[in-house]
Order: structure tokens, then sequence, then C-alpha cells
């Protein structure tokens, strides 16, 4: 069952580990390459604020964003912006998530993200939790998928090997760091393909953060997945 409440404790904790170690940064770090192809680490920062704000107008009934022109373009604007700026404004935005969802509201309804997709209003913390974890192992600052808690990682692959299942483009696959099994990919009887590996190197193949080469593959080639 998800715990929303708790959920929110450990997006500001999250949020304050990626704050201090941007900290150590300076402003000519952030002009340099993120981990993310054609995003420099200030892309990141400004996108990790204005999805703060994304999901403050999710929370309070309004689109998530205007367009995704609009989105682009506020990223585009804010990314150069010298250190202290982004790290103020990641900081601002993120106090106003927390304010948003403090708000007195019902926990159980649907809301609406980007593109269409709708969810509980609950997993809206456990969202910016992902925005926050993964984009700090995207800064390349020495934050890696090891690092995440154990907890966050378990459900991502939940929740990833959830988004894909039924999906036709993705044979019946199932998932195991030979303690733990997920299922995703199309449906069927039995899976045609079985692949293994760490949890931190599940989570990146299935986030598109790592190519997979570091997992084993039974039954066939390792699946190709659709973009996020």
């Amino acid at each position: 069952m998800i715990d929303h409440a708790r959920d929110l404790v450990s997006v500001r904790e999250a949020t304050e580990r990626l704050l201090s170690a941007a900290a150590k940064l300076d402003n000519a770090d952030v002009t340099q390459p993120s981990r993310l192809p054609g995003w420099s680490r200030g892309h990141v920062l400004a996108h990790l604020a204005r999805n703060a704000d994304a999901l403050v107008n999710v929370l309070e009934g309004r689109p998530m964003y205007v367009s995704a022109e609009a989105r682009d373009g506020d990223i585009e604007r804010d990314a150069p912006r010298p250190l202290d700026v982004q790290l103020a404004d990641v900081r601002a935005s993120a106090e106003r998530f927390q304010e948003a969802a403090a708000a007195p509201a019902d926990w159980s309804r649907t809301v609406e993200l980007r593109n269409g997709v709708t969810d509980s209003a609950s997993r809206v913390p456990f969202r910016r939790w992902v925005e926050v974890e993964l984009h700090h192992v995207d800064l390349g600052i020495g934050y890696e998928l090891e690092d995440l808690p154990a907890e966050f990682t378990e459900r991502e692959i939940d929740f990833l090997a959830d988004r894909f299942t039924g999906h036709p483009e993705v044979p019946p696959t199932r998932l195991t760091d030979g303690t733990r099994a997920w299922s995703t990919g199309r449906e069927a009887d039995a899976p045609e393909v079985t692949v293994r590996g760490t949890p931190a190197d599940l989570l990146g193949w299935l986030a598109g953060r790592r190519d997979g080469s570091a997992l084993t593959v039974e039954g066939g080639p390792l699946p190709s997945l659709p973009p996020l």
C-alpha cells in the first residue's frame, strides 16, 4: 500500500542529498555535460526545479505543463544559470511541492500527468522521489545507482516492470536479482526470457540508464525496451 506521507519524507531526504552534493560544484561544472544526452548539469537542475512546480500543478488540479514546448523552453531558459541560482531554485521549488502535498486532500483521487497519463494522487510523492534520485545519478557527480536506497530501487523496479507489462513489443520476461522476481512484457503463460542481475543493473536497464551488458539473459537476447 502506498504511504504518501512516508514518501514525502523520502523526497525531502533525497533532495537534501542532491543539494549537498551539488553544492560542491562550481559554475563551470554546471555547464558540463550530464549523463543525459544533450543535457548539461544545468539542464538537469533546471528540470528538477520545474518538475517540482509541475507536480504542484498536478496536486492542485491544473495541467502539469502548459505544453510540451513550454516545458522544454523553461528548461532551456533556466539551464545556463549560475550554481547558486540553480540550487536556490531547486530548494525553493522543492519546498513548494512539500507545502502543496501537506494540504488536506483526497489522496485516493485520480490525477492527470503528462501526455494523458493518469495515476493515484497518492503515488505523486513517489514519482517525485524517482525524479530526484535518478537525476542525482544523471548529474554524474559520484552518486551511482548502487548508492540508491534499497527500498527505492525495489519499488522503482516494481513500477517500471509494471509499466512495460502488456507491451506488445516486449517479450514475456522474468526479471530476478537472485532473491526477488518480477515479470514484464507481453502476457503469457510462461516467460520467454529470464534476465538476471543486481538490483542496480536491473534498474539501470529498465530506466534507460545502463545498456544491460552487465545482465545475464536466458531464452533469447536482451529485450529492447520502449522509451520511457
